[in-house]
């Protein structure tokens, strides 16, 4: 318990803008044919009527020569800190899709990578001094990543350097936070320093790739990669719900200071292991449900709602093919509707008992807002069940039918193979 005090006491305070909000992770080169800032901003206003809050940029700045995998090498292999890649445009163009963001309401944060560089940077020239070196003096990396070499923490110049550069997308471009590719990597001080003269330029949200419980104490958001490493092994059968509840267990245990990202895809994801219909079949619409209904930040992928599946080739050009109208949209919609209601992005979680080993069945509520879910993650069909509990009394609403039921005592449902339900409550 003193572990958790501490965690809640020295914890950066999350942006009031990011407490109820949801995540739009940007595939910039794949998302069009032109794969430019201002192709993707033509899609702003649908991602906005779906309900989405923070679009996270994969990383925007350009890719470096040397050591390039594939024929556009990877996002994350830079060669400046404080320019764009011009594939995808300028940097008065990177402002132009800012501005039009803010201007409907939704927040900008791009993607850091702290813990290395590509092979040609441009501090490998003006800055060595800046890099890990061997007893040759060879930039070295330690990942076993062929395309980056690693930076030197122990070099205080370099990590002022770094800020400073963090500093100018936030002064110049006005982006709302980052997120930090492999946060953990990365010196936990150095993390609190740029937390430190970066907060007071602008009201900020952090988003870390890690789930190192120290780090924690920076971040507002941390991974949770556990979750559906756990989820899609119960999906195949090789463990059960009740490993899942623990895992969400241990979720709670961090305090109030940190939410978790749960996600059934993104980038990694998605390119190297499949879509979410690879890792979770029939049951990947229910898993998002999941995502979108517990007490966490749920991440969308570009093209979920386009029920994409298909892997994206992480080094070359291979578009999204869009559909119209987009297959998901709705039911994204009514989802991130739903997790704005506070039974949802406050509420206290009552698990309940289950009619079957692969059905999870919960209740959330806050205040006079209450959410019923029930999601059958089995080929087993029609299931019927009777739910009881104090909280479910009154009218509610189905979220994707906008059907009225009266929820009384003894009330009974019937659920579908892979089927989901959401239920809330009328003010």
């Amino acid at each position: 318990m003193l572990q958790i005090f501490l965690f809640m006491a020295i914890h950066f305070p999350t942006a009031a803008w990011a407490t109820k909000a949801t995540i739009y992770e940007v595939n910039l080169r794949q998302y069009s044919h032109e794969g430019s800032f201002l192709a993707f901003a033509k899609h702003l206003p649908r991602l906005k009527d779906m309900g989405i809050d923070i679009l996270w940029m994969m990383p925007i700045t350009p890719i470096a020569q040397k050591g390039r995998l594939g024929t556009l090498g990877s996002y994350y292999a830079c060669s400046s800190y404080v320019k764009t890649n011009s594939e995808f445009g300028s940097i008065a163009d990177f402002k132009q899709l800012v501005n039009e963001a803010h201007g409907l309401g939704m927040k900008v944060i791009i993607d850091w990578v702290a813990n290395h560089t590509g092979l040609d940077h441009e501090w490998t020239v003006s800055h060595p001094e800046y890099y890990q070196q061997d007893v040759y003096g060879n930039f070295t990396e330690r990942n076993g990543w062929k395309d980056v070499i690693d930076l030197n923490y122990q070099n205080a110049s370099m990590r002022n350097a770094l800020i400073v550069a963090m500093q100018f997308w936030i002064t110049e471009c006005k982006i709302d936070g980052f997120r930090c590719d492999m946060a953990h990597l990365v010196p936990l001080d150095f993390w609190k320093e740029a937390r430190k003269q970066c907060d007071p330029l602008r009201s900020l949200y952090w988003l870390a790739e890690c789930e190192t419980n120290e780090y924690h104490t920076v971040f507002d958001t941390t991974y949770a990669w556990e979750w559906m490493h756990t989820t899609e092994k119960q999906i195949k059968g090789d463990c059960s719900l009740n490993d899942v509840y623990k895992v969400l267990h241990s979720y709670t245990q961090i305090g109030d200071g940190t939410s978790k990202l749960l996600f059934t895809s993104n980038h990694d994801e998605n390119s190297w292991n499949g879509t979410e219909y690879d890792k979770y079949g029939l049951a990947a619409k229910a898993m998002a449900v999941f995502t979108c209904t517990w007490k966490a930040m749920p991440l969308i992928y570009s093209g979920q709602e386009n029920a994409n599946r298909k892997k994206l080739a992480f080094f070359e050009k291979d578009v999204l093919q869009w559909q119209q109208p987009v297959v998901l949209h709705d039911f994204y919609k009514a989802l991130l509707a739903l997790h704005k209601s506070p039974a949802i992005y406050l509420g206290e979680t009552h698990i309940l008992p289950s009619p079957h080993p692969q059905v999870m069945l919960y209740v959330r509520k806050s205040g006079d807002s209450v959410v019923l879910v029930a999601l059958n993650l089995s080929a087993a069909d029609k299931i019927r069940f009777v739910v009881q509990h104090e909280w479910l009394n009154g009218t509610f609403v189905s979220i994707f039918s906008q059907i009225h039921y009266s929820f009384e005592p003894g009330t009974s449902f019937e659920i579908n193979s892979y089927g989901y339900l959401v239920y809330a409550k009328l003010d």
